[in-house]
């Protein structure tokens, strides 16, 4: 069964970017049980902004899971990629990341490596990053696993925010040239909306590499608001067998409540 999410941003330098909710941890978990919701996205600035001690209560009283921890304050907030042609910068990365897996972890939830994974060019060379990248994956989602028996995701993204791997038969590629046993794909809908020849058949394609959906529309306004068609997206992955999030990173447009509002909507309608 394919379940709900809602994300939400802690991070003030991302302000204006495609998050549901912001600032208040929680009081967007009282707002998401509230439409009912089975889960968060939570998108810390720091591993120390999700302490368990402080999230599992918060979690327990309004009966939410935590879908996934983005790592994307590691870029925006702190300038680090793990492809990065600075050794310090890219050492610095993993362990931004590695500290993430710890918090997410404890709360029994995988994170996710999106903006953080860089790009090729301006002193590093293509396979050079592949390679770095690819060292990363194998060795966090090790990590992951041993510590805390959750998957690592990556995310490919669209070609204006990285040139490594943009459509989910990248992904694949990358997971499956590289060895790492414990990574799963994010297929962001948004993303794929612009790499994608055919967003249905490269989600089942994909298959069993799939492991969380980022759930928006065209224009990364909530499901319903552009011209994605959801019906073969929601058809696909029933055939598949996916089980995990559908969750809405996207624009709070015209509000965080109207958003929350239209996406759950649209989750009761295609996938419910």
């Amino acid at each position: 069964m394919i379940r709900s999410a809602v994300t939400i941003s802690l991070v003030s330098e991302a302000r204006g970017g495609p998050f549901v909710f912001w600032d208040d941890l929680e009081e967007s978990c009282r707002k998401a049980a509230e439409m009912g919701f089975d889960a968060v996205e939570i998108f810390p600035a720091d591993p120390d902004d999700i302490p368990c001690e402080t999230v599992r209560p918060l979690l327990d009283r309004y009966e939410l899971k935590v879908a996934a921890v983005g790592t994307g304050a590691g870029w925006v907030k702190h300038k680090l990629t793990v492809t990065n042609f600075d050794r310090a910068n890219r050492e610095q990365a993993r362990t931004f990341v590695q500290q993430m897996i710890d918090a997410a972890g404890a709360l029994g939830a995988p994170v996710v490596i999106g903006s953080m994974q860089g790009r090729w060019g301006s002193g590093v060379e293509r396979d050079e990053a592949m390679y770095y990248l690819s060292d990363v994956l194998v060795g966090l989602g090790n990590y992951a696993r041993q510590k805390y028996d959750v998957p690592l995701i990556y995310e490919p993204l669209n070609r204006y925010e990285t040139n490594l791997c943009n459509t989910l038969a990248g992904g694949v590629r990358l997971i499956e040239s590289s060895g790492a046993a414990n990574v799963v794909l994010l297929a962001d809908l948004f993303h794929m909306n612009i790499e994608e020849q055919d967003l249905a058949a490269a989600l089942r394609n994909a298959g069993r590499h799939l492991g969380h959906v980022h759930f928006a529309d065209s224009n990364r306004r909530p499901a319903g608001c552009g011209h994605t068609d959801f019906k073969p997206v929601a058809t696909a992955l029933r055939e598949i067998g996916y089980a995990g999030y559908a969750s809405a990173e996207c624009f709070a447009l015209p509000n965080s409540e109207e958003a929350a509002r239209l996406t759950i909507e649209a989750f009761r309608l295609h996938f419910v």
